[in-house]
């Protein structure tokens, strides 16, 4: 089974932490290898950034995200639709 899921690459900076939002499999390791990374998450300037193409497409081929992810992509989407609608007025 294939989650999406955050994975924190090396190490932190004066815990600045960051993160990689990848598809991996559910009993790897959390910093182990992954099969494609699909966005980021900077919780200290909170800012995100997903590619939702390729998230929806996994998200179609049966992975499943977890629940911080989830959450993270539903913002990035709605605050991409508001940039949209913004732009348009």
């Amino acid at each position: 089974m294939l989650k999406i899921r955050l994975m924190k690459p090396g190490k932190s900076v004066k815990r600045r932490y960051h993160f990689k939002v990848v598809v991996t499999e559910a009993k790897s390791a959390r910093d182990s290898k992954f099969v494609e990374q699909v966005g980021y998450y900077d919780p200290s300037r909170k800012i995100s950034g997903f590619n939702l193409e390729k998230y929806e497409e996994w998200i179609k081929k049966g992975a499943q995200p977890t629940e911080t992810v989830a959450s993270l992509a539903r913002k990035y989407k709605r605050a991409a639709a508001n940039k949209i609608d913004n732009s348009e007025s």
